[in-house]
C-alpha cells in the first residue's frame, strides 16, 4: 500500500477519535468550556499538558534545528525544559490556589485593577496569536508532503478541524483530545527513532544510539558523533558537537535565548490555564511532575533524532547524481521545500556551507534539463547547491531511513496531533481572553451562561481565521515564530506573576509599567532585527533571546514604579499571603 493511502487512513482514524472525543464532550455550561469543569485527574492533565505544551515546534522542527545547528541547536531543549521545572516549582501550585480561569483574570485581581486586566488580555492575544501562528503552519506543511495538497490548502484543512472540536468541548473537550493526541504524537516520535536507531547504530535505544559505534556503511566502527564532526569539518561546516566556534552564536546570545525560553514557558498564557482545570492544588503539582515526564520522553529523543537524521541525509544525497537521487528527496521537492540548483552544471548534488541562494525558494515555470524545479532566486557565490527546510527533518527522517510507508503515515499523524493541540488550547486562550476577560468580567456582567458560551465560539472562530491567514503568510519558519512568542511571554507576563506571588508591595501602578515596557520593548527590537533588517544592536543578543531584557525591564519598571506609588490595599496583601500557604483551594471562580 502506498505512503499516500496508508497516510489517508492513519490521518482518518486519529481525526475520527478527536471529532468523537470532542462530540462526548461537549460543554453547555462556561465551567466546563473555560476549565473543563475543574476535575481533570492530575495524570490526564499531565498529558494534555504535554501535548498542550509539545507543538509542531517540538515535535516537527526541534530535531530539525538540533540536525542543522548541532550543539547550538539544543538551547531549545535546555530552555523548554527548564521552563517547566520552573513553572512547576515557582508557579503552577500558587496561581491554582488562587483559582481563577485566565491569566488575565490573575493579573485583573491581583493588582485590582481593569486597567491591569486589559493589558495582560492584550498580552495574552499577541503571544498567542504569534505562537498559534506557527501551529497552522505546521500543519499546512505536514499535509502539503502527505496528503499530496498546497500547503495552503493544508492550513485550511486544520482550521476546519481545530475549530469543530476547540468550539465544540471549549477546554474540556480540548483536554480529553489533548490526552489521546499525545499517545498518538509520543508513539509516532518513538517508533522510527527506535527503528533508525536499530539500523544506524545496532541499539534499540536512541538515546543510548546517539553516543555509540556506527554498525554498517564506510564509518563503521566510528563514534556517531566522531563521524558527524568529521562530515561537518569537510563540507565546510562547524563541528556538529562544538559549541560557540566561528560562526556560531556568542555564549551571551546562548544563555539569553536559553533563558528567554525557560522564563516564557513560564509565563506561556495557554499552559498556565491547564493548571485550573485539576481539582487541588497537589493535583496542580503532581500533573506538573507527570508533565515534565512525558515532555522528556520525546526531548531526550530528539538529539538522537537530529544526529541520525543529519548522517542519513548528507549518506543519500551530497555529491549523488540528482537522477540518482532518493524517491524521498523527488517526493519533498514537490512541496517547495527541497530545491536543488546545479551552480556548476555537472547533474551533481552538492552539499556544502552556506545558503544556495538568496531568500526562500521562489519557482518557475518548468523544470531544468534534468527534472529539477527551477528557481528564480539570485544564487549566492558559495558551492552549495541544496536547500533543505528545517521544518522537514523529522518528517522525512523515516523515508530517508527507507522505513515502512505505515511508519512514515503515522509520523505524519503524530505531526498533526502535535499542531493541533497546541492550537486548540492557544485558540482557547484568545477566546477566554475576550469572551471572559473583556466581555463578561468587564462589558455584560450580567450575561447569561449562554451569551457568554455563544461569544467564547465565536471568539474561537475569529481567532482560527487569523491563526490561519498567518499560517498561510508565516513570517518565520515554524521553532523561529515560536521562539518570538516565548519573548514576548517572557517580557509581560512572567515579571508580574512572580511579583504578583511573592510580593506584597508590588501594585497595579507597577504592574501595567512593568507589563507595557517589557513587551513594547520586546515587540519592537524583534520587528526592528527579523523583520526590517537591522543588526541585533543590544550586545548582540538575537531577537530570540532579546525576551530576557524585556523581562529585566519589566522587573525594574514594575518594582521602581512600585516603591514610590502607593502600596496595595490590605485585603490584596492578605491575598497574596494566603496564595502562599500550601492548604485549600477551590473549584475554579469566576467573580
Amino acid at each position: 500500500m502506498s505512503i499516500l493511502a496508508w497516510t489517508y487512513i492513519m490521518v482518518g482514524l486519529t481525526f475520527g477519535l478527536y471529532i468523537f472525543i470532542a462530540w462526548a464532550s461537549r460543554v453547555k455550561d462556561t465551567k466546563g468550556f473555560y476549565v473543563a469543569g475543574g476535575g481533570v485527574p492530575a495524570l490526564a492533565n499531565g498529558m494534555a499538558t504535554a501535548a498542550d505544551w509539545m507543538s509542531a515546534a517540538s515535535f516537527i522542527s526541534m530535531a530539525g534545528l538540533i540536525s542543522f545547528l548541532g550543539y547550538t541547536g539544543s538551547i531549545y531543549l535546555m530552555g523548554w525544559t527548564g521552563g517547566y521545572v520552573l513553572l512547576a516549582l515557582l508557579l503552577a501550585p500558587y496561581l491554582r490556589k488562587f483559582g481563577k480561569f485566565t491569566v488575565p483574570d490573575f493579573v485583573g485581581d491581583r493588582y485590582y485593577s481593569n486597567a491591569a486586566r486589559v493589558v495582560a488580555l492584550i498580552c495574552a492575544i499577541f503571544v498567542s496569536l504569534t505562537y498559534v501562528a506557527g501551529q497552522m503552519r505546521g500543519v499546512g506543511i505536514v499535509f502539503s508532503r502527505f496528503l499530496e495538497v498546497d500547503v495552503n490548502t493544508g492550513v485550511l484543512i486544520g482550521m476546519v478541524i481545530v475549530f469543530f472540536y476547540a468550539g465544540l468541548g471549549g477546554m474540556k473537550g480540548i483536554t480529553w483530545t489533548q490526552v489521546a493526541q499525545y499517545s498518538v504524537l509520543i508513539i509516532a516520535y518513538l517508533i522510527p527513532a527506535i527503528a533508525i536507531a536499530m539500523k544506524i547504530t545496532g541499539t534499540p535505544i536512541p538515546q543510548i544510539g546517539l553516543g555509540s559505534h556506527v554498525e554498517v556503511g564506510q564509518h563503521a566502527g566510528k563514534y556517531l558523533l566522531e563521524v558527524l564532526d568529521q562530515l561537518n569539518r569537510d563540507l565546510g561546516f562547524a563541528e556538529y558537537t562544538s559549541a560557540f566556534g566561528p560562526g556560531q552564536k556568542s555564549m551571551l546570545d546562548v544563555f539569553c535565548i536559553t533563558l528567554a525560553l525557560m522564563v516564557g514557558t513560564a509565563g506561556l498564557p495557554h499552559v498556565i490555564i491547564r493548571f485550573y482545570t485539576v481539582p487541588s492544588v497537589k493535583a496542580a503539582r503532581l500533573s506538573a511532575g507527570y508533565a515534565l515526564l512525558f515532555i522528556a520522553i520525546l526531548y531526550t529523543t530528539a538529539p538522537a533524532v537530529a544526529a541520525f537524521a543529519r548522517y542519513n541525509m548528507i549518506d543519500t544525497l551530497n555529491n549523488k547524481p540528482y537522477q540518482e537521487a532518493p524517491s524521498w528527496f523527488k517526493n519533498w521537492e514537490k512541496t517547495g521545500l527541497i530545491a536543488w540548483v546545479d551552480k556548476n552544471g555537472d547533474g551533481i548534488i552538492q552539499y556544502r556551507a552556506g545558503k544556495p541562494f538568496k531568500g526562500k525558494p521562489v519557482f518557475a515555470e518548468g523544470t531544468g534539463p534534468l527534472g529539477q524545479r527551477l528557481v528564480k532566486n539570485e544564487l549566492t557565490s558559495n558551492p552549495n547547491e541544496l536547500y533543505i527546510d528545517r521544518d522537514i527533518m523529522v518528517l522525512a527522517n523515516p523515508e530517508i531511513a527507507n522505513l515502512p510507508a505505515w511508519v512514515i503515515a503515522f509520523v505524519a499523524a503524530g505531526g498533526l496531533a502535535a499542531a493541533l493541540s497546541t492550537a486548540s488550547g492557544l485558540l482557547l486562550v484568545i477566546a477566554s481572553s475576550i469572551s471572559h476577560d473583556l466581555y463578561y468580567r468587564m462589558i455584560n456582567r450580567k450575561a447569561s451562561e449562554k451569551q457568554r458560551l455563544l461569544v467564547g465560539r465565536i471568539m474561537i472562530a475569529v481567532a482560527v481565521c487569523i491563526a490561519g491567514y498567518f499560517g498561510i503568510n508565516p513570517p518565520g519558519f515554524v521553532a523561529q515564530v515560536v521562539a518570538f512568542a516565548f519573548g514576548l511571554a517572557a517580557s509581560s507576563f512572567f515579571p508580574i506573576i512572580i511579583l504578583g506571588i511573592f510580593s506584597k508591595r508590588t501594585n497595579r501602578e507597577g504592574a501595567i509599567c512593568g507589563m507595557i515596557s517589557g513587551i513594547v520593548f520586546t515587540a519592537v527590537y524583534i520587528i526592528q532585527v527579523k523583520f526590517l533588517g537591522m543588526k541585533p544592536w543590544f550586545l548582540g543578543i538575537s531577537a530570540e533571546g532579546i525576551g530576557v531584557v524585556g523581562m529585566l525591564i519589566n522587573f525594574i519598571v514594575t518594582i521602581l514604579v512600585s516603591m514610590v506609588t502607593k502600596a496595595p490595599p490590605k485585603e490584596i496583601q492578605d491575598l497574596v499571603d494566603s496564595i502562599r500557604t500550601p492548604r485549600g483551594a477551590g473549584a475554579a471562580i469566576d467573580h
